[in-house]
């Protein structure tokens, strides 16, 4: 680790707190010389870092900066590797990438501010501006397809309860992977296993999220449009937020429902979808249900208009809740 990299984690820990030069030199293995250049560096990227004589350095609270320096503090697993990018063409594909040239260890995260090349279920894309916070973990493979399944609503779960916890937001799930604030989408989540070709036994799995924190109305696509919400009402509150946080909230949080994976409760209990009359997209095709329940493996339990019952998988169809005559995805 560099003396700047080295520096920015413990500032990060220490945000609005005064440290001396002394003691940063001391922990750092460096001399007071290097701790200054490290600090002058540090605010040419943009860090607000006051210092004054005899007192020593001291990260503003109001710094936001997304930051592997700021994120690994905050996280549980320690072993993780964290990257950290303003922009990427994926961060799934990022995160897949370093698991496969063994890089990324189960908990291994990445993030960036922005997407390139962002991509949803079923290969389309997924709109990634500035103003959105977007993440992958590495997660070690599980025994069947079925229960990788179950990574989903495990990490609608966790975004949950971060959101809930940091930002004082409570969302609404919508089966399979979707969240919502006053019934637009301010969170998209894909899953991706990848499996070996000759013993189709899965490697790992990548579970990527992108949430959309505050949105420019300028620049958000027609097709959005009373479709994509964001969990803050402007860049000004988003910007209070620390991002750092929450990627390391939302990252402890999956790897604790890691430890016996199977269907949240918390799922369950804010999910949108049962009790609700829906219409099931398959393909060309279209119908409408009455959403039932969750079962324990996370398919959608609907009773068809003819009365009979049907478990929906996932991958399977997408859904649509009927009503007013909004589409909702």
């Amino acid at each position: 680790m560099t003396v700047k990299s080295g520096l920015l984690e413990i500032l990060e820990q220490h945000k609005g707190e005064t440290i001396s030069g002394e003691w940063l030199a001391g922990r750092l293995g460096c001399t007071r010389a290097a701790v200054w250049k490290a600090v002058n560096a540090l605010r040419e990227d943009g860090y607000m870092i006051e210092a004054g004589a005899n007192k020593g350095y001291m990260l503003s609270a109001e710094t936001n900066r997304l930051s592997a320096e700021g994120i690994r503090p905050y996280l549980n697993c320690q072993e993780a590797s964290v990257w950290v990018y303003k922009e990427v063409d994926s961060t799934n594909r990022a995160a897949k990438q370093k698991a496969m040239d063994h890089a990324a260890s189960h908990g291994s995260v990445v993030a960036a501010s922005r997407q390139s090349a962002g991509r949803g279920r079923r290969g389309r894309s997924f709109f990634s501006p500035e103003g959105g916070l977007y993440l992958s973990v590495v997660l070690e493979p599980w025994e069947t397809l079925q229960e990788s399944l179950l990574l989903t609503t495990a990490a609608a779960a966790a975004v949950y309860e971060a959101v809930e916890k940091l930002c004082g937001v409570s969302l609404d799930i919508k089966w399979v992977n979707d969240l919502y604030r006053n019934g637009k989408k301010v969170c998209g989540i894909l899953t991706e296993a990848v499996t070996d070709f000759e013993s189709g036994s899965i490697q790992f799995a990548v579970v990527g999220i992108g949430i959309n924190l505050y949105q420019n109305p300028d620049t958000l696509p027609e097709e959005l449009k009373g479709i994509a919400g964001s969990i803050f009402e402007c860049r000004e509150e988003a910007e209070k937020a620390d991002l750092n946080r929450l990627v390391a909230e939302i990252v402890n949080n999956l790897m604790e429902e890691m430890k016996d994976l199977k269907l949240s409760p918390v799922y369950v209990a804010h999910n949108m979808i049962p009790g609700h009359e829906i219409r099931i997209l398959d393909g060309e095709r279209s119908r409408k249900a009455l959403a039932l329940e969750i079962c324990q493996d996370g398919r959608l339990l609907v009773q068809e208009e003819d009365g009979s019952r049907t478990a929906l998988s996932y991958g399977e169809v997408s859904i649509r809740l009927d009503g007013n005559g909004e589409k909702r995805e």
